[in-house]
């Protein structure tokens, strides 16, 4: 096989037009639209989830994050203020022991952090920490 120039400008276009397609779901614009592809439209209510962050981040980096939401199915984390405001969905089977939650996330600057939860009989639960972050984490 000989490669010539042709087929090498159209390898490097096709390879062009591959990295500029994003990779998997598409990003939503907002965290509105996020919690809606989540939930599939229907209205989170408060309550039935909790949220531990801390009150101050001195580091935005690693800011720990927890959430509880007993009888849940899966749990979506998003960060408001970030770039990419969606941070973790955890999924639960129907085996787990506890639906708790916890990770560390990065944060830009001071914002809200949501949870949002889809419980077992199909409804859905949100709860908010605000944070305030003194050095953000994504750059800043």
């Amino acid at each position: 096989m000989t490669i010539t120039r042709r087929k090498t400008l159209l390898l490097g276009a096709g390879a062009a037009l591959a990295l500029s397609v994003p990779f998997g779901v598409a990003q939503a614009a907002t965290v509105d639209e996020a919690i809606a592809t989540f939930t599939g439209g229907a209205e989170a209510t408060e309550g039935g989830i909790s949220i531990s962050a801390p009150e101050i981040a001195e580091n935005g980096n690693t800011v720990p994050i927890s959430v509880t939401a007993e009888g849940a199915a899966s749990v979506m984390i998003l960060a408001t203020g970030n770039p990419n405001a969606e941070v973790a969905t955890f999924n639960f089977g129907p085996l787990a022991g506890s639906r708790t939650a916890s990770t560390r996330i990065r944060l830009a600057q001071t914002q809200e952090v949501v949870a949002v939860a889809k419980m077992e009989d199909g409804s859905f639960r949100r709860a908010n920490a605000t944070v305030k972050v003194t050095i953000g984490g994504c750059g800043g």
